[in-house]
């Protein structure tokens, strides 16, 4: 179970209470005792087996099957320089970076790619995904040279079902990637078949040309910006709560005394 979570700067919790110390043998020293050569344990202090998972703060998580374009994505449009190459899991680790739209600065992580049964542990497993629990919104690149977009589209969706509400309900931004390799009539076909099975608008881009670049970085920061605010309304909504309850508690102690 969670026994904390620290999302702050400054933030501390005690996750285990040292032992007290025992008297030394200087506590026995006397006038005819100068070297005593007693001393005891002490109390034991407290212990626990935990496991620290390490989540990166970003605005955006970029997710997709393996070589659907996100090391591209963010390559150019960062000043990110993660691996790039022709084969599968050529992310290994996280990469993370800022892009800018519009005067607007927005944190991109980089999530290494996702494949059919990663919640059981095949490929790279799920565990990378606990570093898109604190992005705002999800944007999923589908690799629009693959034969079957929409098994690529719901065989990510169903890994991020799997995981948790927690991050298959947050918003979702679909892009079709790898248009530059297109025709313009087979653009629109798959783009139209994925908004039908995502039932939203979906974005063409290209990481190599560049383009749809900057309208998809728009879509990311609006639904960033959306996130926020919902964010900082209901931290709001918890501020006048602890304010009233620190009345309620002043007003109870005047009584008293």
């Amino acid at each position: 179970y969670l026994l904390g979570d620290l999302m702050k700067p400054g933030q501390r919790m005690v996750l285990a209470k040292g032992g007290d110390g025992g008297r030394g043998n200087a506590h026995f020293k006397t006038s005819t005792n100068q070297a005593p050569r007693r001393a005891e344990d002490g109390w034991p202090g407290e212990e626990h087996w935990l496991w620290l998972q390490l989540k990166l703060i970003a605005d955006a998580g970029l997710i997709g099957l393996p070589n659907a374009g996100k090391s591209t994505f963010l390559a150019s449009t960062t000043r990110a320089r993660p691996k790039i190459a022709d084969y599968p899991f050529t992310t290994l680790h996280p990469n993370l970076g800022v892009g800018y739209v519009d005067g607007n600065e927005i944190v991109l992580a980089d999530i290494p790619g996702l494949i059919e049964g990663a919640h059981e542990g095949a490929g790279l497993g799920d565990r990378f995904l606990g570093h898109v629990e604190r992005c705002g919104v999800l944007l999923h690149l589908v690799d629009g040279t693959a034969d079957d977009i929409i098994k690529s589209y719901m065989t990510i969706r169903r890994e991020l079902e799997e995981y948790g509400d927690i991050l298959s309900s947050k918003s979702e931004i679909v892009a079709l990637n790898k248009i530059d390799a297109l025709t313009s009539e087979l653009i629109k076909e798959k783009q139209l078949a994925l908004s039908e099975v995502s039932r939203q608008d979906v974005v063409t881009i290209s990481g190599v040309s560049g383009q749809g670049i900057e309208r998809a970085l728009r879509d990311v920061f609006r639904s960033v910006t959306e996130f926020r605010a919902i964010k900082e309304a209901a931290e709001q909504l918890d501020k006048p709560n602890e304010t009233i309850n620190a009345k309620v508690l002043d007003q109870d102690e005047a009584d008293y005394e």
